[in-house]
């Protein structure tokens, strides 16, 4: 008999899976949960949706899966970059409550957060629209390469002295874990600092 290289009972394997209907998607675990992941394998191919029970922070969202301000708040507060001071959290309260988020190891760096229906909305200012050199060619310029960033886009939009600033914004569905959440959060105080850096050069000097 001859022996056939791996790969092709590989391709063979694969090929058997997709003609039973099945899709492949790659996830990332810890690997402690493998042995979960392999059962819950099991049992959604055999058409059985496994009991996944849900966690403390998700039993804080409302009643249909989806933070609220209140709801988000509580958890950040609660959540270990806030235990540890790597984040402030505050309740900032008004007509459209949201959370101030004080990002300690980025310097200070101030974001707001804002629940909406399906949406949570992350966002931080960054520089005056009229500090900038050349702002139709800074405004072509970002338009090009804002994907150089991922998870974040600018934007602008009026502070609160009523002057116009350019901003940087993420955004994810409001019924996210608390984990993505935490993520989007750090990612967007990241590629503010980066943006800070990059585009310096740009901008008048105002000292």
């Amino acid at each position: 008999m001859v022996s056939k290289k791996s790969s092709y009972y590989q391709s063979r394997y694969r090929a058997r899976l997709r003609e039973f209907g099945y899709v492949k998607r790659e996830i990332w675990i810890p690997p402690d949960y493998t042995k979960i992941l392999k059962e819950c394998e099991t049992a959604l191919r055999a058409g059985i949706i496994p009991n996944i029970p849900k966690t403390v922070t998700e039993r804080q969202m409302s009643e249909d899966g989806s933070w609220t301000t209140k709801t988000l708040y509580e958890a950040l507060a609660k959540s270990a970059p806030a235990g540890d001071g790597t984040i402030e959290v505050e309740l900032a309260e008004g007509t459209d409550p949201g959370i101030l988020i004080t990002m300690m190891e980025f310097g200070d760096l101030p974001l707001l957060m804002s629940v909406s229906g399906s949406q949570i909305l992350i966002d931080t200012l960054l520089w005056q629209v009229d500090e900038v050199n050349d702002p139709a060619a800074f405004n072509d310029m970002i338009l090009r390469t804002h994907k150089l960033l991922p998870l974040s886009t600018f934007g602008v939009r009026q502070g609160p002295d009523g002057k116009e600033y350019y901003e940087m914004f993420g955004s994810l569905s409001s019924g996210s874990i608390l984990e993505s959440v935490l993520f989007e959060i750090e990612t967007l105080a990241d590629n503010a600092m980066q943006a800070a850096e990059a585009f310096q050069s740009d901008l008048k000097d105002v000292a």
